[in-house]
């Protein structure tokens, strides 16, 4: 079922009659040139910068005025912010790095979600006239209605999809272009509760933006609900609702976004949407205002340093420390904002710049700079 791409593939065929993975997905990606009415699209990546890269690729090249697309796709444990998002106000990016998951910015706006591979994401393809949100969800909706009638899920005004009227288990985004659209949406089937539960908690103290914010829901799997729904029978299931929907073959066809020969120009797109410079860089002015604890070892009593910063393309424009004079000499709180301002507002990259900073002095000065670099460097995340 998910290979099945009907009587292009004989043109790939190799003396043998197998198939190598490249000649599936250069097929597939013939298709997406050719006169059918749609298609079912299953990414084989996991990779969440190449499947964003993937949709943008579809809805640049290929002529979707008179056809409609349905990709699915998974992704290994990532956060993913809507495109006008702050991620230092959005997610805990300390304990994702700790726990190794992916920070990634799409084109699309909206809020953030967590992907894992317990979560589903489908993008529907077609062209800007054609553009319906509420009749894409009523796939899904139609679908899980067939697989599963006790779920009770339905689809809201806000295009978010609610299981028993309480539990958020898709949520959508969109971007339309001036003849294209796509529309993605997640559903979640079994997906890492407790990541889902730690990793929305801002990393960083004190800060005031005018990014677009996320609203939480409670969310749950359609596994907590129904263990016996399975990836198979989901997949079929949407794929053939698709098909009923829109008319098309509902057969779904694998694809490989990491086939430059393929999908040419998408390896460069990915490597963009990997940069520092687009995840971070594009996150809309903010400032952080908040107070620094320091310990003083010699005394064991508590100071406090304010700390305010301006930050623009996620680079600090402006920044001033104020420092009890009587903990540390003003000079040298001087040369603490002069190494902060100019720089990314990156606890990696300011950590390099303070050790440069703290190898020039010693004893208790030493110390005390050094935890008021921490206080600092923890207030980024």
């Amino acid at each position: 079922m998910l290979s099945n791409i009907g009587r292009s593939l004989s043109l790939f065929r190799g003396s043998s009659g197998s198939l190598t993975l490249t000649q599936v997905t250069r097929a597939c990606s013939s298709l997406l040139t050719d006169s059918s009415r749609g298609l079912v699209l299953y990414s084989q990546s996991t990779d969440i910068y190449e499947n964003l890269s993937l949709e943008d690729w579809i809805e640049a090249n290929v002529d979707l005025q008179q056809r409609n697309i349905l990709l699915l796709w998974r992704n290994r444990p990532a956060v993913v912010i809507g495109r006008h998002q702050n991620p230092w106000k959005e997610c805990n990016l300390s304990l994702m790095r700790h726990s190794v998951i992916t920070l990634a910015r799409r084109r699309s706006g909206g809020g953030t979600v967590f992907h894992d591979l317990g979560n589903l994401n489908m993008t529907f393809f077609a062209s800007k006239k054609a553009y319906d949100r509420q009749r894409n969800l009523k796939v899904i909706t139609e679908a899980l209605k067939r697989l599963r009638p006790g779920l009770e899920v339905e689809a809201t005004k806000r295009f978010d999809i609610f299981l028993k009227g309480r539990y958020k288990i898709s949520g959508s985004a969109s971007r339309i272009s001036r003849k294209s659209s796509y529309h993605h949406c997640t559903l979640l089937h079994s997906a890492d509760h407790s990541a889902l539960s730690t990793v929305f908690r801002s990393s960083c103290q004190g800060l005031h933006s005018n990014a677009t914010p996320s609203v939480p829901s409670p969310v749950a799997n359609l596994m907590d609900y129904d263990p016996t729904l399975q990836w198979k029978e989901l997949l079929d299931g949407l794929a053939d609702q698709y098909s009923a929907e829109f008319g098309v073959n509902s057969a779904k066809n694998l694809v490989n976004p990491a086939d430059d020969s393929a999908f040419p120009g998408l390896g460069r797109a990915a490597a963009e949407l990997r940069g520092w410079d687009w995840v971070f860089g594009k996150t809309p002015k903010f400032s952080v205002q908040t107070l620094l604890k320091m310990t003083d070892n010699c005394s064991s009593v508590d100071h406090s340093a304010q700390l305010c910063l301006e930050v623009k393309s996620g680079v600090i424009e402006n920044c001033h420390l104020d420092v009890p004079i009587g903990w540390l000499p003003q000079s040298l709180s001087s040369k603490l904002s002069g190494v902060l301002e100019g720089e990314r507002f990156c606890p990696q990259r300011i950590a390099a710049s303070f050790a440069v900073l703290l190898r020039c002095e010693s004893g208790e000065l030493q110390n005390r700079l050094q935890r008021l670099c921490d206080a600092i460097l923890a207030v980024m995340g």
